[in-house]
Order: structure tokens, then sequence, then C-alpha cells
């Protein structure tokens, strides 16, 4: 009978921890991590330079966080924080092959609104998303196999910069509840993005990235 009692009253403290998870007004932040993959779609480096002279743009991984706030039993706003992911920019088409181009380092801020299935005690919550991204990009450090594609010379050698850019962001998720106010967040998110990278030397390439971002995290409601 004692281990009936106390059984009971475990599920009872366990189903009071769980009533009081994503309810409206909770908060939840989470600490995981990121992979972005770009689709990367290239148009070519203007002129003057070989015809069909693109770029390419690798993975990148990263610590991340997030926290989203219930403003309905379904319906949250999701605001994910973290720390640039670094990039290389890779020579393609013409220039296949040639190697690093320059680094990158991209800062997406993303705020999405969430539609959460399933009732705020439920232990699995899956859940699609739509927002807006901003992309930052900075500390982009070109490498000496750009100068010598451009014309670049060890005293005066080839830069790069790539503008900042909003794009349209999607996204399908779950939660899955861990025990009390802990849970499991995974999600894909894709966002449609365009930016334009300028050389030094006045040449622009316009580039699609259209990434996708993979994200995991632990998190805990308050």
């Amino acid at each position: 009978m004692k281990k009936y009692l106390f059984s009971l009253s475990a599920i009872a403290v366990f189903a009071a921890g769980a009533a009081q998870a994503q309810t409206v007004g909770s908060f939840t932040v989470r600490l995981g991590a990121t992979t972005i993959r770009p689709a990367v779609s290239s148009g070519d480096l203007s002129a003057p330079s070989p015809a069909g002279t693109k770029v390419d743009i690798n993975n990148s991984s990263q610590v991340t966080g997030g926290i989203f706030y219930m403003l309905t039993e379904n319906i949250a706003i999701d605001v994910p924080v973290g720390i640039p992911f670094k990039h290389e920019v890779l020579g393609a088409g013409a220039i296949d092959g040639t190697g690093k181009l320059s680094d990158v380092k991209a800062l997406p801020i993303t705020v999405t609104a969430q539609y959460r299935f399933g009732a705020p005690t439920s232990m699995f919550r899956p859940f699609v998303g739509a927002g807006v991204t901003y992309a930052v990009f900075s500390d982009t450090k070109a490498t000496s196999v750009l100068s010598g594609i451009t014309g670049g010379l060890p005293s005066n050698p080839t830069t790069m910069s790539m503008k900042n850019s909003f794009g349209p962001t999607v996204q399908l998720g779950l939660d899955m509840k861990l025990f009390d106010r802990w849970s499991l967040n995974v999600s894909a998110t894709k966002v449609m993005l365009k930016t334009t990278g300028s050389l030094s030397t006045g040449q622009t390439i316009e580039v699609e990235l259209n990434p996708m971002a993979y994200s995991f995290g632990v998190g805990y409601t308050f």
C-alpha cells in the first residue's frame, strides 16, 4: 500500500509540473547546437573575370540557444540566440577546385511565430512556424587565392564583403517532454536568402544561399 501511495504521489507531482509546462505566459529557454547547410545557387562574378566564375559556401555548426514565449496554449513566439557561424567561401564553376576564397561569419537573427499542436501537458508537441530572418555578415577574410584570380597584389590584396539581407523563414519541429519542466527540442528551418558579394576590385557576385538549419536543444520551462 505504501508503494502504491508513493507511486500515486509521484505521478501527481509529475502531472502538476507537466501541467505548468508550455502554458499561456510561460517561457522556455533552450541550449543545444545548430548546423547550417547553404543550398547555394551562384551567379557569375562580374567582369573582368573568366566566364562562369562562381562561388560555393560550405556548412557550419555552432552552439546555439533560444527562447520561446507562449501567447496562447498553442501559439508561441520563438527567438533563437547564438554566436556567428563561420563559413568558407569556395571557388566554383570555372574556378572549381581552386580552394578557399575567403572566410565569412554569418549571424542569422530570426523571429518565428509557431503553432504547437496538442495540449500543454502533451508528451509530444509537433509545431510549424513562419517568420523572418535578418542575416548579418561580418569578418570576411579573403585569401591569396582570391587575389590571384582577381589580380590583387601582396601590397594591395583583394578584399571581399557580403551584403546583409532579409529572408522569409519557415520551420518544422517537435518538442518532447523529458520530465517535469525539461524538454527536448528538434527543428528544421528553411530561409530563402539572397546576398551580394562585393570585391575591392569593383566586381560583384549575386548569390542565393537558401540555407537549411537543423537544430536540437534541451529546454527548461519557467
